[in-house]
């Protein structure tokens, strides 16, 4: 049992999902973010146009 639990503390092999995983989240948050300003832009610049043929 002893040498089950060391080597389950020793082992990363599942380091490297979890690192994969925080990796896909900052960019999955960085791609809302970027999506969120496109958005506000365009309906910025949406509104101008209406604006100018009302």
């Amino acid at each position: 049992m002893k040498a089950f639990l060391k080597n389950f503390v020793a082992d990363q092999s599942g380091a490297s999902a979890a690192e994969y995983a925080l990796i896909l989240a900052v960019v999955v948050a960085g791609i809302a973010l970027a999506a969120g300003n496109l958005g506000t832009a365009v309906e910025t610049k949406i509104q101008a146009a209406a604006d100018e043929v009302n």
